[in-house]
Formats: C-alpha cells, sequence, structure tokens
C-alpha cells in the first residue's frame, strides 16, 4: 500500500490558481457507509480516494443517511462510520462535502441500494399513513416525510423541521473540528433524492416511466387546466408550499452552521423532460411552477440567495439532440434558464450531472455549461459518481482531463485523446497481480 501511494503521490495533476477555476468534486457511493454505521470496504475506499486526489479533484461528496444515523431512536445518533470516512478523506488531503440526506435511498435512478427512513419513523407511518405523500390513486409514496407535517409534531413529539434540525445540530457539534477545515460544504436535503422536490415521478414499482409528466402529489388533479383561473391558483398554492418547505430547512440549516466557515447548498431537480411545451407538466407535478409565461426558478433562487445558499442543479451533461423527440426535452434551455434565474438573485450556481456518464461529449458540454457565456458560471461541479467505471482506462482518462480543463476555467472545451499526467501508470500499476487487494478499492 505505501509504494501505492508514493506512485499516486507523484502523479499530481498541476493546478491553475485563475478565479476561473471551477473545482470538481465526485461522489461516493450510497453505501459507503453500511446499515451497521461503519465504513464500508475501508481499504478499497483509502486507495480510491489517493486516485481521486491524484487526478486534481476538489474532493468528494458523501450522503449522511438520516436512516442510518438515527436508526436507533429518536436523538439517537451513530455517526461512527462518517468520523472514518472524515479522517480519510483529511489524511488524503481532500475536501468533503456532504448531504444531510432525509429521504430514503431506493426507488430512483441510480439507486444501487435501499436505505429506508428510520424504523421509529416508519413505525409512526404505519400509525399514520398521512404522513408520507398521496397521489390522486391513493398511492403512498415512502421516500420522504410529507411537507404537510412540517409544523406538527408527529414524530414523537417532535415536528420534521425539529428532527431535522437536532439532526444537523449533532451534526455541527460531532463534527466541529472538521466543518470548514474538511467539511467545505453542507448541503440540506429538501424532499426525493435530497432534492427540492415533491416525488412526483417515482420509479419503484413501475409507477412512472420516463417521459412521463408525473402526479401532483395531493389529493387534487390537473385535468389540462393549468392555465385556467383555478389552475393558476392551484399551482401558486402547490409551489408556494414547496418554497416555504426549502425556506424551513434552508434557514434551520444556516442558522445551525453559521460561522462554521462551510458553505450551504440546496439541490433542486433537472426536469427537463416536457420543457418544449406550454405547460411544462412535468415540472409542474413536481411542484416547479415554470411555464412560457412564468419563471419557476427565480423565486426559488432568490430564496435560497436570502439564506446565502448555493443552487445545485443537474443535467449539467445533457444536450437536447441526445433526447427522443417525443418527450420535447431540453435540458440545454433548461440548464441556460437557471444560469439566469441564479445571475439575476445573485446566488451561486453549482452543478451535477444527472446520469452517469464517462465519454467525453458529456464531459464537453459541462465544460461548455460551466462558463459565464450566458448567466452565472458554475462555482463547483460535483461528478456522479464514484463506481469502477469510472477507473477503467479510458473513462479515467476523460475525467483527468475534464478536471484539468475545468480548472482552467472550462477554456478547453474538447477533451484530448491522451491525458498527460500519468493516468496510464496508474491504470497499470493497479492492474498488477501483487495489488490484487488495492485494485478493488478503485473498483468500488
Amino acid at each position: 500500500m505505501n509504494e501505492l501511494v508514493e506512485k499516486l503521490h507523484g502523479m499530481t495533476a498541476p493546478h491553475s490558481h485563475s478565479n476561473s477555476r471551477v473545482p470538481v468534486f465526485v461522489m461516493l457511493p450510497l453505501d459507503t457507509v453500511s446499515l451497521g454505521g461503519n465504513l464500508n470496504k475501508p481499504r478499497a475506499m483509502l486507495a480510491s480516494l489517493m486516485a481521486l486526489k491524484t487526478s486534481g479533484v476538489e474532493g468528494v461528496m458523501v450522503d449522511v443517511w438520516w436512516g442510518l444515523v438515527e436508526k436507533d431512536g429518536p436523538l439517537k445518533y451513530n455517526s461512527e462510520g462518517y468520523a472514518e470516512l472524515m479522517n480519510m478523506v483529511k489524511k488524503v488531503g481532500l475536501k468533503l462535502q456532504v448531504v444531510m440526506s432525509f429521504h430514503q435511498c431506493g426507488g430512483n435512478v441510480g439507486d444501487s441500494c435501499t436505505i429506508p427512513l428510520p424504523p421509529w419513523v416508519l413505525e409512526e407511518i404505519s400509525k399514520n399513513p398521512d404522513l408520507i405523500y398521496t397521489d390522486k390513486s391513493g398511492r403512498r409514496n415512502p421516500e420522504y416525510i410529507s411537507l404537510g407535517c412540517d409544523s406538527v409534531a408527529v414524530l414523537r413529539g417532535r415536528t420534521p423541521i425539529q428532527v431535522y434540525s437536532d439532526f444537523m445540530r449533532s451534526f455541527r457539534k460531532r463534527f466541529k473540528d472538521y466543518i470548514g477545515e474538511v467539511v467545505v460544504e453542507v448541503q440540506g436535503g429538501m424532499g426525493p433524492c435530497g432534492e427540492l422536490r415533491y416525488p412526483s415521478y417515482p420509479e419503484s414499482n413501475g409507477t412512472w416511466r420516463f417521459p412521463g409528466i408525473g402526479e401532483f402529489q395531493c389529493y387534487d388533479k390537473r385535468d389540462g387546466t393549468w392555465n385556467s383561473e383555478y389552475g393558476q391558483f392551484f399551482m401558486e398554492w402547490y409551489s408556494s408550499k414547496l418554497l416555504d418547505h426549502g425556506e424551513k430547512i434552508l434557514g434551520a440549516a444556516n442558522i445551525i452552521f453559521q460561522g462554521s466557515g462551510a458553505k450551504l447548498s440546496g439541490k433542486v431537480a433537472g426536469i427537463h423532460w416536457h420543457y418544449k411545451t406550454r405547460s411544462h407538466a412535468a415540472e409542474l407535478t413536481a411542484g416547479y411552477y415554470n411555464t412560457r409565461h412564468r419563471d419557476g426558478y427565480l423565486p426559488i433562487a432568490r430564496m435560497m440567495a436570502k439564506h446565502g445558499v448555493v443552487f445545485n442543479f443537474t443535467c449539467m451533461e445533457m444536450r437536447d439532440g441526445e433526447q427522443p423527440n417525443e418527450a420535447n426535452c431540453s435540458p440545454e434551455g433548461l440548464v441556460r434558464q437557471v444560469k439566469m434565474a441564479t445571475k439575476l438573485a445573485g446566488t451561486e450556481l453549482a452543478g451535477e450531472n444527472a446520469l452517469e456518464r464517462y465519454d467525453g461529449g458529456a464531459f464537453s458540454q459541462v465544460l461548455a455549461t460551466s462558463r459565464s457565456d450566458s448567466g452565472n458560471a458554475l462555482s463547483a461541479f460535483t461528478y456522479l459518481r464514484m463506481n469502477k467505471r469510472l477507473f477503467e482506462a479510458d473513462n479515467w482518462r476523460n475525467m483527468v482531463e475534464f478536471v484539468r480543463s475545468m480548472s482552467e476555467g472550462g477554456r478547453t472545451t474538447r477533451l484530448p485523446d491522451s491525458d498527460r499526467v500519468g493516468t496510464d501508470l496508474y491504470v497499470g500499476f493497479i492492474k498488477q497481480k501483487n495489488m490484487r487487494k488495492e485494485s478493488e478499492a478503485a473498483l468500488v
């Protein structure tokens, strides 16, 4: 292992010190911490983190799961697996973005494991199923507590907002020596997948399939009346409830992490299908009142700006031409709109890719959208996600070149065919037979 460390540290990519540099983070596996509360495959994780360090990335992102940390009962927190990870990240010289994940893992795009809400919370839900979202067919969604309960003491004498606040307060207290130094960003989870939205397009049990418009998550219905007087009234109510929910969580997070030195962020979903239609129906059901006549992202950006929160947005890697015609998609148009909304609101914009991509085309698209040609430039980019495919020779080469280009402010829009920082050395090195155990790491 020591030999591996020396080889990798000798290959560190140079950094540009330009102000336009866009730091790149990489999401860690969803099951980085096991159901038992321990760090999964620690030797493998260490070797992977060292490899990422050599590529020039700024750091990594990890979900801090409510369902793992507060699993044993109300106010009983076990964060030891995360403490082990933080020590490791610090040792390697990387930074950490943490997501306060108050949703379940499982049932959405890319979910490779299942981490439900805490058992004691599920117990309360079984007694009162109205604690979770329900669509017009009566289907319940256990991904996230309904925002309708935000201010009601439904969780053993505490409101959900109080529970989330206590969780964040406990996290700040436990990791006070790391926050601001190693932990540079805390993302407040605000809905399914950690995003500020309703669970209008759940994939579990075949409820939704792309590019369906999804369902409103209350006992109402659309019936094509989105542009009528009632439709407008309903959408104002539905979207304002979501905005209020986001404000409660981010407002609490702002107070809790104030003065810690860590940035706060909030994530918004990139719902790009049906974007070219007049109604933007798929966005409406998710709670974004965005139509041809109304900007649904500006109010969210202004709310985040009020609390000094970074607006984190997905689908930065997508091109319109890659999407099926019948879906009326425009990820590029949507990203342009969000870049302008965040610029107008005066809040930072950070990005992610929505789907796992390793090709030069996807990386080039992120480079293009990272610049400030129209609207906000990106203040950071988080790549989804670290797994065994990322470390395959061609994919790793693309990743290293992408990180280099982002460090130069996204000016290099074509990824070169070869890398110049010893990627081949690293890939060949971890394939040696006598390093098999360490190589599994980079193959998490």
